[in-house]
C-alpha cells in the first residue's frame, strides 16, 4: 500500500511516502525574481548588474532597465568604507559566502531610505544575488523607542542615560583635540524648595514646575547649544562641550540662577524656587566621567552648605581638605586599635607657689600619612562618627595608668590628671561604669582624676548626663568646666551641677598681655568670676598663660592654678616626671613644638 502526501486514507504501519525534490528551472526563477516585492539584482563577478527587478527600481526611484551594467556598489553604498568594500569583493570572487550590511540609499529629489543590503553567491554560476530591503520604518520605530528610552517623560529633556552617553563621547572627542588641550565644563544643579511644592501642591504641580524649569534651562543653553539633561528628581545638568574656560561656565551658572529666580506660574499659583549649582571646568585629557560627576556633586554640596541659591566653583584645595577629612573619619576607629594615638601632658601650676598640682592629658594622632595631628583636627570627626567613645576610653585608661605611676613614684605629692570628656561619651556610653572599671584596674584613687567638659556641653544638662555627673562626683571624681566664659554664660547651672573647678577660657587671659594697653574691664570680669567661683566653693584655673606678668596678675586676683606655655608646652610623660623631680617653682625650658598640623 502507499499513503497519500496529505495523509488522507493512510494505513497505520504503512511505510512513509517517498517525496522527490523538484528543481526550480530558470523560467520559474525569472518569474519569481520579477514578481518579488523584495528589491533584487543579479550581479556578475565584475560587480556590474546583469538584471534588476521592478521592486529594486521602485526602491531606488528609477527604471530597473537603467541599472543594467551599472556597478552595484555605487547605488548600494558598498564602497563607503574599506571593510565592507573588501568583504563585497570577497563575495564576488567566491571566497566569502555572504555579506549583510545596512546602508542609507539616496533617491532622486534628495530623499533617502535606510536599507538592509545582502549579497550571496548564486549556486551553479559565477554571479551573485543582491537583495535590498527597505528598513526605514523599522529604523524609525527603533529611533522613536530609543528617544523614549533616553528622554525624561516629564520635561522631554535627555535623561541620565543619554547624558552620560554624551558626556563620555564629549570627553573622548575633547581628549583627541589637535593640541591635546580640549576642555569640558559642567553645571550641576538642583532646585531649592522643590520638595515643599510637591508636598503642598502635589506631584502634578511639581511635574509642571519641572517642565517650566526645563524650558528656562533650554533657553539659557540655546545660544551655546549645550546639552541640558534631567538626571532625576529635581537635579539637572548643563554639559558644555569644547568649553572656552571657567568664565564661560560661571557666566552660564549666573544666567541659570537669574532665569530660575523669576517666579513661575503653575496651576494659577505663583511659585518661587531657586537653584544651587556646582560648577566644574577642566581639561578633558585624563578626566573620567565618574571623576567629573564626583567633583560636580561635591561642588553642589558646597553651594548648598554655603547658603543655597548660589553657585560654587570646584576648588582643588578645598576638595583636598574634604578628602583628607573623609580619610581621617574613615580611619579613626582602626587607628585606635593600631595604637596610633599618644598622650602628652601639660602642667597645672599653682599661681601662688609655682608647685605642679596636676596635668591635663592631651591626645595626639601619629597618622602614617598626615603626620602628627592635634586634637582640633580629629576630635570633632570622632564625635560625629562615634569613634570618640573608644578613643575617649583609651585616653582615660592611658592617663589614669600614667597618673598611678606618678603617684607610686611620689606618694607624698599627689598629682591630679585632668581628662577631657566629650558630651557624646556621656550619652553613648556608660561613662560611670567605664571610669569605675578603669580606676579599679589601674588602682588610681578617684580624687586624683578630674574630668573636663565644655561649658556648652553641660549647659541645660538634665536626665542621663546630669545623673552620670552626679554619680561620678559621688565616686570622688572631680568635674571641671573647660573653656568657661565662651558658652551661654548662664551661671545658674553652677548651683545644680557637681562642678569643682572652672577653667577660664584663654580669651580672658589674653587681656592681661603686657604688649597691649591694659583693659580694666578684663581684669574686673575675671576678678568677679573668680570671686563668684570661690563663693560657690570652686577652684579656678586660668588657661593660656604665656608670661610671668600674666601669671602674677592672675594670681593676685585669686586664680588658683595656671596652665600655658609659660610653664610648659604639652610634653611626653617623661618630661613631666623630670619637672616633678626638679621641685617647686621649677619651670623647664619649653621644648620645640612637634610638627602638629
Amino acid at each position: 500500500m502507499s499513503g497519500t502526501l496529505d495523509g488522507q486514507g493512510g494505513v497505520p504501519g504503512a511505510a512513509a511516502p517517498v517525496v522527490t525534490q523538484r528543481h526550480v528551472n530558470a523560467d520559474d526563477f525569472r518569474a519569481a525574481f520579477r514578481a518579488a516585492h523584495l528589491g533584487m539584482a543579479v550581479v556578475g563577478s565584475d560587480g556590474l548588474v546583469r538584471v534588476a527587478n521592478d521592486a529594486l527600481g521602485a526602491l531606488l526611484g528609477t527604471d530597473p532597465a537603467r541599472l543594467h551594467d551599472c556597478p552595484a556598489a555605487e547605488f548600494t553604498g558598498l564602497r563607503e568604507d574599506s571593510r565592507t568594500w573588501n568583504a563585497y569583493r570577497e563575495v564576488l570572487a567566491g571566497r566569502r559566502a555572504r555579506l549583510n550590511c545596512t546602508r542609507r540609499l539616496r533617491r532622486p529629489g534628495g530623499r533617502s531610505v535606510w536599507a538592509e543590503v545582502t549579497v550571496t553567491p548564486l549556486p551553479g554560476t559565477r554571479d551573485t544575488l543582491l537583495s535590498v530591503a527597505d528598513i526605514s520604518e523599522r529604523r524609525d520605530l527603533r529611533a522613536r523607542l530609543r528617544h523614549l528610552r533616553m528622554h525624561d517623560p516629564v520635561t522631554r529633556l535627555p535623561n541620565r542615560s543619554l547624558f552620560f552617553e554624551r558626556l563620555a563621547a564629549a570627553l573622548a572627542a575633547a581628549s583627541l583635540a589637535e593640541d591635546g588641550r580640549g576642555r569640558i565644563g559642567l553645571c550641576y544643579l538642583d532646585l531649592d524648595g522643590f520638595k515643599a511644592v510637591n508636598d503642598t501642591l502635589g506631584h502634578r504641580a511639581g511635574d509642571r514646575l519641572l517642565g517650566a524649569v526645563a524650558r528656562r534651562l533650554r533657553d539659557c543653553a540655546a545660544e551655546g547649544g549645550h546639552l541640558v539633561a534631567r538626571l532625576g528628581g529635581d537635579e539637572f545638568a548643563l554639559l558644555v562641550e569644547e568649553s572656552a574656560g571657567t568664565e564661560q561656565l560661571v557666566a552660564l551658572a549666573g544666567a541659570v540662577q537669574a532665569a530660575l529666580q523669576r517666579p513661575f506660574e503653575v496651576d494659577g499659583q505663583r511659585l518661587a524656587v531657586s537653584a544651587s549649582i556646582g560648577v566644574v571646568e577642566r581639561e578633558a585629557a585624563g578626566t573620567h566621567a565618574t571623576e567629573l560627576m564626583q567633583a560636580a556633586d561635591t561642588t553642589l554640596y558646597w553651594a548648598k552648605a554655603d547658603g543655597k541659591a548660589r553657585w560654587a566653583l570646584f576648588d582643588p584645595e578645598r576638595n583636598a581638605h574634604r578628602m583628607t577629612r573623609q580619610a581621617l573619619s574613615s580611619t579613626l576607629r582602626p587607628a585606635v586599635e593600631r595604637g596610633e594615638f599618644v598622650l602628652q601632658y601639660q602642667p597645672l601650676v599653682g599661681l601662688g607657689d609655682g608647685v605642679v598640682r596636676g596635668v591635663e592629658a592631651l591626645v595626639r594622632w601619629h597618622h602614617p600619612q598626615f603626620g602628627t595631628l592635634s586634637p582640633n583636627r580629629f576630635i570633632g570627626l570622632a564625635e560625629e562618627t562615634g569613634a570618640i567613645v573608644p578613643l575617649g576610653r583609651w585616653v582615660l585608661e592611658t592617663a589614669c595608668r600614667q597618673a598611678r605611676r606618678w603617684q607610686l613614684d611620689r606618694p607624698d605629692e599627689p598629682l591630679v590628671v585632668s581628662v577631657n570628656v566629650a558630651v557624646r561619651q556621656v550619652w553613648d556610653s556608660d561613662l560611670v561604669a567605664d571610669v569605675a572599671a578603669i580606676l579599679a584596674e589601674t588602682g588610681l584613687p578617684p580624687r586624683l582624676l578630674q574630668l573636663e567638659l565644655t561649658e556648652s556641653a553641660v549647659m541645660g544638662s538634665a536626665g542621663r548626663p546630669l545623673q552620670q555627673l552626679r554619680r561620678l562626683s559621688d565616686m570622688g571624681v572631680a568635674i571641671a568646666i573647660d573653656d568657661f566664659g565662651t558658652g551661654y554664660s548662664n551661671l545658674s547651672y553652677l548651683s545644680r551641677l557637681p562642678v569643682s573647678t572652672l577653667k577660664l577660657d584663654g580669651s580672658f587671659v589674653h587681656g592681661f598681655r603686657t604688649d597691649e594697653p591694659p583693659n580694666p574691664a578684663d581684669e574686673t570680669i575675671v576678678e568677679a568670676l573668680v570671686q563668684l567661683a570661690h563663693r560657690l566653693g570652686l577652684t579656678v584655673t586660668a588657661e593660656c598663660v604665656e608670661n610671668a606678668e600674666q601669671a602674677e596678675r592672675l594670681g593676685r586676683i585669686g586664680c588658683d592654678t595656671g596652665q600655658g606655655w609659660f610653664y610648659s608646652r604639652p610634653v611626653a610623660a617623661e618630661r613631666i616626671s623630670a619637672l616633678l623631680g626638679a621641685g617647686a617653682g621649677a619651670r623647664p625650658p619649653a621644648p620645640a613644638p612637634a610638627p602638629v598640623r
